[in-house]
């Protein structure tokens, strides 16, 4: 049997981060057996549907790599092939018409809301003579379930999970005006596309007994069930949009990489032992239903931002400049210019070892994007006292000739001019933490003599002159340069 998954979302909305946990699963179940992932679109809730949503589902599933087999399905498009399996129903006994008024409906649900139990169609209509049928009311088609005994569902994730029929009504297959029903058409839409495998979240568990009594009811074949546990958030609360029920684009805009995002989806709720960063190719290999947990897994923005920087630490440096770029040219709000991009390039590698989203690699980057010096925020400028000052002044003199322009040459010269600096002898944090303000604007930053490296000297005198002021810079004492 070739295994065939599919990932099925309504498009209401964004592609939620649940959703595209699932889809990971079908999509690694698939591949790792050698089957087909397909894609339908449930979209028979015209009101709720949209175009816009639609194609952010397609987005966000090619963001994240999990490529799909074929067109996408359309549900909207097969109403008619569900009316046939309703007839069909209808035609061997399985399903019959139902005449209950809405009167009679709401008189059930509060019946069995005064009698705290949950709200089950009484079966009026089961046997009942159709020359009965009121006029002008309109019937719906409802199966014929079983009375009697229990649906046994040997889940591949949640083990064998059984419930009595008698807690089961007979579904609506057909609404009063014709239109199939959610479970009507994802029965007919999964045996037409040859599902095997329907992995899905484990709020759907009890939507799955009235459809394999379906199954058995057009004497289809049941394909397997797993019902994956939710994702709750870090304080095992529902998960909500504080936790990061947000969609996949929501992650793309606040700078994860669709590779890491996949990782720590896949680790949600799935183990292989100890590892943490599984790639792609090593997540086919792996991936087994059998290691999914039954617990609910919990979302940590924590963990991600930590795997994200291990992925990013990984990453082609020209692709994630091509990242970088845009969102700085959006923060300076103009092109960068061809200087400033080499420096940007220059500078990624160093970065990126503190980073944990392209967000605050384009931050840090921001050092190298402007050719003017960057403005010290309050605490880094009160460092930029006249005595710091002077040291930088007389610094300035050395930077001015030396040779060669490396991050090695530049901490050798600033050293030499600590120990030659005269009594009292400052200490090299003294001149280095002023001259990374100079250079930065902050107190923290990659190792400041590979950032002026990275500036090249052009830039860096021309900082050094805009912290130092010229007002500052006559004013300061002993400015003339002293050799080291």
């Amino acid at each position: 049997m070739s295994v065939v998954t599919r990932f099925a979302p309504s498009p209401t909305g964004f592609l939620h981060i649940g959703g595209a946990r699932t889809a990971l699963f079908n999509w690694l179940f698939a591949r790792r057996h050698g089957g087909s992932f397909l894609l339908r679109i449930e979209d028979t809730d015209r009101a709720r549907s949209s175009d816009e949503a639609v194609a952010a589902i397609y987005d966000g599933l090619r963001w994240l790599g999990l490529d799909w087999d074929g067109d996408a399905m359309l549900q909207s498009t097969r109403a008619a092939r569900h009316v046939e399996a309703a007839e069909r129903l209808l035609a061997t006994g399985a399903a019959y018409h139902c005449w209950a008024t809405v009167d009679e409906l709401t008189a059930m649900r509060e019946r069995a809301k005064a009698e705290a139990r949950p709200f089950r169609y009484d079966g009026r209509w089961r046997d009942r003579d159709p020359a009965e049928a009121p006029a002008g009311v309109p019937p719906v088609v409802r199966l014929r379930a079983p009375l009697a005994g229990e649906t046994v569902i040997r889940d591949l994730v949640q083990g064998e999970v059984t419930v009595a029929n008698a807690q089961l009504d007979d579904m609506v297959l057909l609404r009063a005006d014709g239109t199939p029903t959610y479970m009507l058409a994802v029965v007919v839409d999964d045996h037409d596309m040859g599902i095997t495998h329907v992995i899905r979240g484990d709020d759907h568990l009890s939507n799955a007994f009235r459809q394999y009594q379906l199954y058995r009811a057009l004497d289809w074949p049941v394909p397997e069930f797993a019902h994956v546990p939710l994702i709750h958030g870090a304080d095992g609360a529902k998960l909500s949009k504080r936790h990061g029920a947000l969609g996949v684009d929501a992650y793309r805009d606040m700078g994860y990489l669709p590779e890491a995002l996949c990782n720590y989806l896949l680790r949600l709720g799935w183990s292989h032992g100890d590892d943490e960063v599984i790639a792609q190719e090593q997540a086919i290999a792996w991936f087994d239903l059998g290691a999914v947990g039954r617990s609910a897994a919990r979302f940590d923005f924590a963990r991600l931002g930590n795997l994200n920087g291990i992925y990013m630490r990984r990453a082609d440096p020209a692709r994630l400049a091509a990242l970088v770029e845009p969102l700085i040219e959006r923060r300076l709000g103009c092109d960068l210019a061809p200087s400033a991009r080499a420096r940007v390039r220059r500078g990624l590698d160093a970065l990126r070892d503190r980073a944990k989203s392209i967000v605050d690699l384009a931050d840090a980057a921001m050092i190298y994007a402007q050719d003017t010096a960057p403005l010290a925020r309050p605490e880094a400028a009160a460092l930029l006292t006249p005595e710091a000052c002077g040291h930088l002044l007389r610094l300035r003199a050395f930077l001015e000739r030396l040779e060669p322009w490396t991050a090695a040459a530049l901490e050798l010269a600033v050293r030499d001019y600590v120990e030659n600096a005269g009594e009292p002898r400052p200490k090299l944090r003294d001149i280095a933490q002023p001259l990374r303000v100079a250079m930065t604007g902050s107190t923290v930053s990659p190792p400041i003599f590979e950032v002026m490296e990275t500036l090249a000297r052009e830039l860096v005198l021309a900082r050094l002159d805009f912290a130092l002021g010229t007002r500052e810079a006559e004013a300061a004492p002993g400015a003339a340069a002293v050799a080291p």
